[in-house]
């Protein structure tokens, strides 16, 4: 077992590029972790991470023992997963995702799956840039969008509608829009995505109105704060909003026009085994989207 560990924490300080992220990450302290790391190299004879004052980096023979060790972890996780009586799960599943996603849609459907599998450590990264998924050991990432080239397999797991909201403060002052190219005379809060292309469609018309943002979040929650601040008009991809409709917050507006849903991906890096944790938390996930709403909170 403390062989395992080691060979654990050797691949979170390559993958890091920190002894003390990967230290908390283990449930260690710098010092424990700084320790085990060394009489892994001891042992092996070899120097298989290079110290630096900015970062820690794999030397070349750390570089492909991190490759081999990778593959050797994951195969007996997935081992050990796959005899144990009742499905449960065990080790760490690490799913990341951007935050507005997580806040609204995936964090309040994970309970079931938490409560299924207590011994199985789940780590939710929540960041609206997109991450190395083999860098950051990230098992499976949620992206909203349409599929582009990628070094990962994914899986469509949702569609999220999509609406434009404003403040009723901002409304009162500006007007409410009636049409789509009444946007352009109108403030526009622009979201992480930067698309300034709306589309919008109705009786077969499909308009599209390229607007520039006066105010632009890097995090989709930001940018529908400013809305509710009165700073303007925003397009936002998420159906959970409903708290801030029932309470006036925000209204939603040009509701008779069709705007084309977001889907939502499981992206798996290529180059590992995809954990059998991965595939059961996006299943579960998909079929949590399919069945049930969220009661506004």
């Amino acid at each position: 077992m403390k062989d395992l560990l080691g060979l654990r924490l050797f691949t979170r300080v390559a993958r890091l590029g920190s002894i003390s992220a990967a230290a908390r990450d283990c449930g260690l302290s710098q010092s424990q972790a700084s320790r085990i790391i060394a009489e892994l190299e001891a042992g092996l004879g070899v120097l298989l991470l290079s110290r630096t004052t900015r970062a820690v980096v794999p030397t070349e023979a750390g570089a492909e023992y991190l490759v081999r060790v990778e593959a050797i972890l994951d195969a007996l996780e997935e081992a050990q997963n796959s005899v144990r009586e009742g499905g449960e799960l065990r080790g760490i599943v690490r799913i990341s995702m951007p935050s507005s996603l997580g806040y609204r849609e995936v964090i309040p459907r994970l309970p079931a799956f938490a409560a299924l599998h207590p011994a199985l450590d789940i780590q939710v990264v929540l960041a609206d840039q997109r991450q190395d998924l083999v860098r950051d050991a990230v098992d499976v990432a949620l992206r909203m969008g349409k599929l582009g080239d990628s070094s990962a397999t994914a899986q469509l797991i949702t569609t999220v509608p999509r609406m434009i909201i404003a403040a009723k403060s901002y409304l009162d002052t500006a007007g409410t829009p009636a049409t789509p190219e009444d946007l352009e005379h109108h403030r526009i809060i622009g979201g992480p995505s930067g698309a300034t292309g709306w589309t919008f469609e109705r009786d077969g018309k499909a308009v599209v109105i390229d607007l520039q943002p006066n105010i632009t979040f890097n995090d989709n929650e930001g940018a529908v704060v400013a809305a509710i601040a009165g700073l303007g008009i925003a397009s936002t991809p998420m159906r959970s909003y409903r708290r801030e409709l029932l309470d006036g917050s925000l209204v939603e507006i040009l509701s008779t026009w069709k705007r084309s849903p977001v889907e939502v991906h499981a992206y798996f890096p290529q180059g590992r085994a995809t954990r059998v944790a991965a595939r059961a938390l996006v299943e579960h996930l998909k079929t949590e989207f399919a069945r049930t709403v969220l009661p506004a909170y």
